[in-house]
């Protein structure tokens, strides 16, 4: 009898004491990612293709991790108070956009990873591609490098061009090596000097009219983070002047460019998804290699091309990746 009682009073302990492993998972932290981006929407392709890429790994949004997005909206003024905000909530990593300088500038201490660098070494961002240091790493897309591969893809499309007009953001860190770059390629090319247009903002961009490409024989934009997100303000216009065009991502063509040449962006941004996971289970940012971008893309849109009454020769339709009909 004396035994039972033993017993029943075991069980009922067991019953009323608390489970600390319950109460250890309700308590778990869950981390929060900072999402600092030049872009109009937290729905851009970009970040669908980075929550692919954390759904892939395990994390489901609003439930074992938290996005914070701040984004500028192509207000590049407000980056260094939107940087502050993320640190201050405060977010255990920020992945950035176009914005990188104003979240080195507000942490050195929360890692950042860049989906879309570019020139980090030359910029100081980091010691070197193969071991960044310090807090931030991430993959680039080597626009500098491809800026004279799309003005001689330009040129074979179009071999009776002899001038060409380049859009440029001079706020941009690397448009100066960038413009030195197409403007060494278009000497070779026998292009000559290469006419510049600027627009520092949204409404710059938003403000010309096809009339300011009158005396362009064809176009190139220079990368930037400004010139992605507002890129159909940009086809738009250039379409109105009727110019043979090319643009350094895909997404200038599936929205009406004549021609894209360059890295996936969107597939750079799935692959950061790695990077969040690895830090968040332990690794340094400053230890985590930048990356080059693996899949590129060579965007012919013949849509624009007959409603421009341009005629694309087969060379540049077979060399190409995808040809939008």
């Amino acid at each position: 009898m004396r035994r039972r009682r033993v017993v029943i009073a075991v069980l009922a302990a067991l019953l009323i004491a608390p489970d600390r492993s319950a109460g250890q998972q309700t308590q778990a932290k869950i981390p929060r990612v900072g999402m600092l981006s030049v872009a109009e929407s937290d729905r851009a392709a970009h970040f669908d293709a980075f929550r692919q890429g954390l759904r892939d790994l395990g994390y489901v949004e609003g439930r074992n991790i938290i996005l914070e997005f701040r984004l500028v909206r192509g207000n590049l003024s407000l980056g260094p108070q939107m940087a502050a905000e993320l640190v201050a909530l405060p977010v255990d990593i920020i992945v950035v956009e176009g914005l990188t300088p104003n979240a080195a500038d507000a942490t050195s201490r929360i890692p950042i990873i860049a989906p879309a660098l570019m020139d980090p070494v030359q910029r100081g961002l980091a010691v070197s591609l193969s071991r960044p240091g310090g807090n931030i790493t991430g993959f680039t897309l080597m626009h500098t490098e491809l800026n004279a591969k799309r003005l001689e893809l330009l040129h074979t499309a179009f071999p009776h061009i002899t001038a060409v007009t380049a859009l440029v953001n001079p706020s941009a860190p690397s448009h100066k090596l960038a413009l030195e770059q197409t403007e060494t390629a278009a000497r070779l090319l026998g292009l000559g000097s290469v006419a510049i247009v600027e627009a520092q903002s949204v409404a710059a961009l938003r403000a010309f009219r096809p009339a300011v490409f009158s005396e362009a024989g064809a176009f190139i934009v220079i990368p930037d983070g400004v010139f992605y997100t507002y890129r159909r303000d940009i086809v738009g216009l250039v379409n109105a002047a009727r110019l043979p065009a090319i643009y350094p991502e895909r997404e200038y063509a599936d929205d009406g460019g004549l021609m894209a040449y360059g890295a996936n962006v969107a597939d750079n941004f799935r692959r950061a998804a790695d990077y969040v996971d690895r830090i968040l289970k332990g690794a340094k940012p400053g230890d985590l290699p930048i990356q080059e971008p693996v899949r590129f893309d060579f965007v012919v849109n013949l849509r624009t091309a007959r409603a421009l009454g341009f005629t694309i020769p087969p060379l540049i339709l077979g060399r190409a990746d995808e040809v939008i009909e």
